[in-house]
């Protein structure tokens, strides 16, 4: 068989049971063990120094590193836009006090002598109740999404849609559970971002689909339309996945510790995206439509008894 004749809706059930086995150790994950929330969630410690000489931001990062703290905040206080300045604000996780002492003295030692003109806790960012607001907005969207998309297309396309991006939000909280990767701020505008994606490159095939359905013949099932229609926006698809994992990639290798893990959220997310919308979303609609068929045909058949 060429893969130009690659038959994606007949494999569906074969993307279907790969998708669950991908979800479920990432859902397992989130049930038992959770996140490894960062400072924007769980709060932490704050640092106002003053160097002698003017440091930058890489010095204080790589003096922190022997602590895992190189992803803390960290913030000049300059009102031009300087790379180095005396005064920097460190922002980390919650530290004992022998941490504090110790984090201290090893700046000292990498960098050089400093004067500490305050140290305090501090709250969380985003607090329990901005996350169960932004849980709520999420999935409102959703809600508005299917009513949109029903309103464009119909509700069975709206449904298909949404469950793939279940799926893509899904993968990426798994991942990041599953491998104790830390979840800040950055990994939130990160899902946002995903979700943007996924739904963009799935409304191109669900588009392509609907123009093919108004000239499609009663010899040609849905199974084949849907293949049709996947291979027609398929170079499409190729082309906006690998552009924006020129971007997320590039971000990721030569970006700073701070945006690695928003790089690293957004690579597996354009890589579900792009799966879900052919692999998901397209196999989901043909699946609810041969459903829908079946029982007007199997009413139609009653009703003539």
């Amino acid at each position: 068989m060429s893969l130009l004749k690659f038959d994606f809706i007949g494999k569906r059930y074969w993307w279907f049971a790969l998708s669950i086995l991908i979800m479920i150790p990432g859902i397992i994950s989130i049930a038992v063990q959770g996140f490894h929330l960062g400072i924007d969630f769980t709060g932490g410690t704050l640092f106002d120094l003053k160097f002698a000489q003017p440091v930058t931001v890489a010095q204080v990062r790589d003096a922190l590193k022997d602590h895992q703290l190189e992803g803390s905040t960290i913030q000049l206080a300059t009102g031009a836009q300087a790379e180095a300045s005396q005064n920097v604000f460190v922002r980390t996780r919650v530290l004992e006090e022998n941490e504090r002492i110790a984090v201290m003295d090893d700046l000292k030692k990498h960098i050089g002598a400093f004067e500490i003109l305050r140290v305090e806790k501090v709250g969380a960012i985003i607090g329990s109740e901005l996350t169960k607001q932004a849980i709520i907005a999420l999935v409102v969207s959703w809600l508005l999404m299917i009513a949109y998309i029903s309103f464009r297309f119909e509700f069975k396309f709206g449904i298909s849609a949404v469950m793939a991006l279940i799926h893509d939000v899904i993968v990426v909280l798994g991942v990041f559970s599953i491998f104790r990767l830390e979840v800040d701020a950055a990994f939130v505008a990160a899902i946002l971002t995903i979700v943007g994606y996924s739904i963009n490159d799935t409304i191109v095939i669900f588009d392509r689909i609907r123009e093919n359905l108004k000239t499609h013949r009663k010899t040609e099932s849905f199974k084949d339309l849907v293949n049709r229609s996947i291979w027609q926006t398929m170079t499409r698809s190729i082309y906006t996945v690998v552009t924006v994992m020129f971007c997320s990639l590039a971000l990721y290798f030569f970006g700073g510790e701070t945006t690695k893990n928003f790089a690293l959220a957004l690579t597996i997310g354009f890589v579900s995206g792009a799966y879900s919308s052919i692999c998901n979303a397209s196999p989901i609609w043909v699946t609810l439509k041969e459903m829908s068929e079946r029982n007007r045909v199997e009413s139609k058949i009653k009703g003539s008894k």
